[in-house]
C-alpha cells in the first residue's frame, strides 16, 4: 500500500487540470489519475470531451481559437510545471468510509489520500455509428455540443441536423438557427419530450424543420460530412438528408459508475450531488468539479471554474487538520 497522498484528483479534463494547477501552487503536490490511453478500454477519457473537439473558440485567452487536444496539453503542462504528478490509470472503485480514503486503480493497486477531487466528467451519448465516431474524432462535422461548435465557420450558412427530442436537443437546435441556413431536428417519435415553450420556439423558427419518426442509420462523407441516411421508424423507408453538420443531442452519462458503494451521493441522473454552493460532496474531504457534477452548463470554462473551487475547498479542508 502506498504512502498517503495529500490530494488525489481523478480526471484530466478542464476541471481536473485546473484543480491540479491550484492544488500544486498551494504546495499540495497533487496526484492526477488521467485515465487509460484511448487505445485501451477506460472509465475516463484522458483529456475529457475536449479531446473530441477540434476547434475551441469560446474559451477566453485564445483569440484565434485552439484545438481541444492542444488546450488540454497546455493545461497539463502548466499543472506539471508546479509539481503535479500524473498516472495513466483509472480509479475503478473507492472506499470513503474511513480516513485516509482508499482508491483502487485499474492495475489493482490501492492508493491512499487525505482528500479527493472527482473530476471525471460526463460522456456524450452517441448514436453508435462507425462513421459518426470517425467524423467526430477527426473534426469532420459531427459534434455533441452545438454551443461549443455551432458558430464555427464550417457550419455557418449551412444545412445542419440535430438528433434528439428533449429540451437539450431543442435548445441546441434553437441556438443553431442563428448560424445555419436550415436546421433539421431528427426525432424517432411523433412528439417531443421537451417543454411546450421549447417546442414552440422551434415551431416558430423559419429555418427549423422537424423530421418526425426518423432515425439516423449512417453518416455520409469521407473527410467531412455530406449527409445522413435516415430510416422511417413507421414505414422502414430510407432516405438521404444533405447536411454539413450533425449534432447529437441525446443526453450525457456522468462518469460515476466507479463510485458505486463509495457513499458519495448521486442524483437521479447519476451526477454527483453537491449539497451546497461550492464543490463539497456529502462526504467531508471528498470534492467534485466539472461535468460529473454539472448537468446544465457542460462548458470547458465552467468546468475549469469548478476545478478552481474544488482545489481551494480541498486546501481549506486539509489546513484544518
Amino acid at each position: 500500500m502506498s504512502e498517503i497522498e495529500k490530494v488525489i484528483i481523478i480526471g484530466s479534463g478542464p476541471a481536473g487540470w485546473t484543480a491540479a494547477i491550484y492544488a500544486a501552487r498551494a504546495d499540495l503536490s497533487p496526484l492526477v489519475f488521467v485515465g487509460v490511453p484511448k487505445t485501451q478500454p477506460s472509465i475516463v477519457l484522458p483529456g475529457g470531451q475536449l479531446m473530441l473537439t477540434t476547434e475551441v473558440e469560446n474559451y477566453p485567452g485564445f483569440p484565434e481559437g485552439i484545438t481541444g487536444p492542444d488546450m488540454m496539453a497546455a493545461f497539463q503542462k502548466q499543472a506539471e510545471r508546479f509539481g503535479t504528478r500524473t498516472r495513466g490509470e483509472d480509479i475503478v472503485s473507492c472506499d470513503f468510509s474511513a480516513k485516509p480514503f482508499k482508491l483502487e486503480t485499474s492495475k489493482g493497486e490501492t492508493v491512499l489520500a487525505n482528500a479527493v477531487i472527482i473530476a471525471t466528467g460526463a460522456t456524450a451519448n452517441w448514436i453508435g455509428l462507425d462513421n459518426e465516431m470517425r467524423l467526430a474524432r477527426s473534426g469532420g462535422g459531427v459534434s455533441a455540443c452545438a454551443v461549443c461548435d455551432g458558430a464555427l465557420p464550417a457550419f455557418r450558412d449551412q444545412p445542419l441536423a440535430v438528433v434528439g427530442g428533449g429540451d437539450s436537443a431543442l435548445e441546441e437546435a434553437s441556438y443553431l438557427t442563428k448560424f445555419a441556413s436550415k436546421v433539421y431536428i431528427v426525432h424517432r417519435r411523433d412528439e417531443f419530450r421537451a417543454s411546450k415553450a421549447m417546442q414552440q420556439r422551434i415551431f416558430d423558427s423559419p429555418n427549423a424543420e422537424v423530421l418526425w419518426n426518423k432515425v439516423v442509420v449512417d453518416v455520409l462523407g469521407e473527410d467531412t460530412i455530406s449527409g445522413v441516411l435516415l430510416k422511417d421508424t413507421v414505414t422502414g423507408e430510407e432516405s438521404t438528408l444533405d447536411v454539413r453538420g450533425l449534432f447529437v443531442a441525446i443526453g450525457h452519462t456522468p462518469t460515476t459508475s466507479f463510485l458505486e458503494g463509495s457513499g458519495v451521493q448521486l442524483d437521479d441522473a447519476k451526477y454527483i450531488h453537491l449539497p451546497s454552493r461550492g464543490s463539497k460532496t456529502n462526504i467531508e474531504g471528498i470534492f467534485a468539479a466539472g461535468d460529473v457534477a454539472d448537468s446544465v452548463y457542460r462548458q470547458a470554462i465552467s468546468a475549469a471554474g469548478m476545478g478552481c473551487q474544488a482545489a481551494i475547498d480541498a486546501e481549506h479542508y486539509l489546513s484544518q487538520g
